[in-house]
């Protein structure tokens, strides 16, 4: 009797075995004449070689399916196993305009016109700039893009930055070591991840390095080749560390810069380094600009009413 070992590498078993090993069961209902086991992140089958050959090649294919959509289920697992090749199955499929679907299948688009002319801004352009009010979707579109990337193996590595300037606060009056200093700083990143990501994968990403979260100042000397970086709430950069961190760019790399500029907490006569490079840079060849506005706000509605409030008081520039 042959034998075929699948290994679960990219995969949380519980997430592919389903509870009590339903999908297992169903594996064995459509594979009668195999020996099915399921231990650890391994499957285990026994039976003919082509009958192996078979499960072999469906067993890639709901495998891709689990990578792609961060679910399975038994509807899934059906149309894997009864359609007559992977190049049927993956025409059933289209996502239309989905970046990437995150955590338990969740689709993650573009929702909005600006939203969009992002996504394809940073398809042109090795550099973007998508500035634009609080909830707008900068940062969540842009990390769902560079999480696309790293799942298509486009780049090897995410890195996503910013500066820890907020609000008039002093991180030396902050408990905890330093870690625990940045790491509120950092949340809303955290938090777009963690709806893209399963738990476990992202534990490992962040661990290994494949994703990293760090504050601007921890960008200085690093040349950053085959990476998507983001740098988020650009605005509270200074010409220094903007400038600084435009020259990390390496080969292969994507980098998006988010801002907004109505929302500066600089100290007092200290120029924005976005609003800088965004005068220097607007016709520079390959560099993307993409300003969002209140109509992009997928927030509460009231978030959309309280930008326009604010916007007819504050100066025009």
């Amino acid at each position: 009797m042959n034998e075929l070992i699948i290994e679960l590498e990219e995969i949380a078993p519980k997430d592919f075995f389903g509870a009590h090993n339903v999908n297992i069961e169903l594996l064995k209902k459509y594979f009668p004449k195999l020996k099915i086991v399921a231990r650890g992140n391994k499957i285990k089958a026994y039976g003919d070689e082509d009958v192996l050959e078979e499960f072999d090649k469906r067993m890639a294919m709901l495998t891709a399916h689990y990578i792609k959509y961060n679910k399975i289920d038994e509807n899934a697992i059906e149309r894997v196993l009864t359609s007559l090749s992977s190049e049927e199955y993956s025409t059933t499929e289209k996502s239309g305009e989905a970046i990437l679907h995150g955590v338990g299948g969740k689709v993650i688009k573009a929702q909005t016109v600006n939203q969009r002319k992002l996504v394809e801004s940073m398809r042109r352009n090795d550099m973007v700039f998508a500035i634009g009010p609080a909830g707008t979707g900068k940062t969540y579109t842009g990390v769902a893009l560079a999480v696309q990337a790293l799942k298509n193996k486009e780049v090897k590595r995410i890195i996503l930055t910013r500066p820890a300037v907020e609000a008039g606060e002093n991180l030396g009056f902050l408990p905890g070591d330093l870690k625990e200093k940045l790491d509120p700083y950092m949340q809303p990143l955290y938090d777009a991840l963690r709806d893209m990501i399963p738990p476990e994968k992202l534990a490992q990403f962040l661990e290994n390095g494949t994703i990293q979260i760090a504050p601007l100042a921890f960008m200085r000397g690093r040349t950053l080749d085959h990476a998507f970086v983001i740098l988020d709430e650009g605005q509270n950069t200074t010409h220094n560390q903007m400038k600084m961190f435009l020259t990390r760019m390496g080969k292969n790399a994507k980098f998006l810069l988010t801002g907004d500029p109505g929302q500066i907490d600089l100290p007092r006569r200290t120029t924005s380094g976005l609003k800088e490079a965004l005068l220097l840079l607007r016709d520079v060849e390959g560099i993307g600009i993409v300003y969002l506005d209140e109509k992009d706000v997928i927030r509460h509605q009231l978030v959309k009413r309280i930008i326009q409030a604010y916007k007819e008081i504050e100066p025009r520039e």
